[in-house]
This record gives C-alpha cells, sequence and structure tokens, in this order.
C-alpha cells in the first residue's frame, strides 16, 4: 500500500472521530430545546458522517490506481457523498418531521468538524 493511501485512510478516521464527537456535543446541547431538536441534532449530522464515510470507501478500497483513476474515484466518493447527505436531510426534515435548524446545525457541525481535522492532520504532517 502506498504511503498516500495509509496517510487517506488516517484522515478518514480522524475525520470520523471528530465528527462524531462533535455531532454528539451537538446533539447534548439541543437537548435544552428538546427531544425532537437533539434528535434532529443527531441525524443531522450523522447524515455528514456517513457520507464521509461511503466517500472513503470508494476512495480507499481497491488496488492503488493511476492518475485517472484516482480521479474517478474523488468524483464517484464525492457524487455519494453528498447524496447520501441530501437522502439524510429530506427524511430527517420531511419524513421524520424532525426540527430543520437542528438538522441542518448537526450537519455543518460535522462538516466544519471535517475541517477542523483535516488541518489538525496537515499542521501535524508538516510540522
Amino acid at each position: 500500500m502506498s504511503s498516500s493511501v495509509a496517510a487517506g485512510r488516517q484522515l478518514a478516521q480522524r475525520v470520523v472521530i471528530h465528527q462524531i464527537a462533535v455531532t454528539l456535543l451537538l446533539a447534548l446541547i439541543c437537548l435544552l430545546s428538546g427531544p425532537q431538536a437533539s434528535a434532529g441534532a443527531l441525524v443531522g449530522g450523522m447524515a455528514t458522517l456517513l457520507g464521509g464515510v461511503a466517500a472513503a470507501a470508494v476512495m480507499f478500497t481497491g488496488g492503488v490506481p493511476g492518475g485517472a483513476g484516482w480521479l474517478m474515484r474523488l468524483l464517484l466518493g464525492t457524487m455519494l457523498k453528498w447524496s447520501v447527505v441530501v437522502v439524510g436531510l429530506y427524511l430527517a426534515i420531511a419524513i421524520w418531521k424532525l426540527p430543520a435548524p437542528a438538522v441542518l446545525a448537526g450537519a455543518a457541525m460535522a462538516a466544519a468538524a471535517f475541517l477542523l481535522a483535516a488541518r489538525q492532520w496537515n499542521r501535524g504532517r508538516t510540522a
């Protein structure tokens, strides 16, 4: 396995840990507004988390492809990620009738956790 694939897997694991922590913390905070808001934040964060896991699975399974293979995996992973996120948000808001602000806050905070994890990981590798 190439070192870039191993580094990508390490980053994906770090992102998952950050997203779980942020999602659970936000769900606890939203519990002050009621169980529906807490569930909404949890579902929104988990939709973003599951989308990221699906994208990572597409990108880091199989062998090490060439340049065009990496681009194809990136595009497919990104499409899958946002499909999972959109379906999760739709289910939470339209079908399960969870509060939209809490659902969107959960998704946004999980996305911000991705950026935080990537920034911290990059700092540690270049220091």
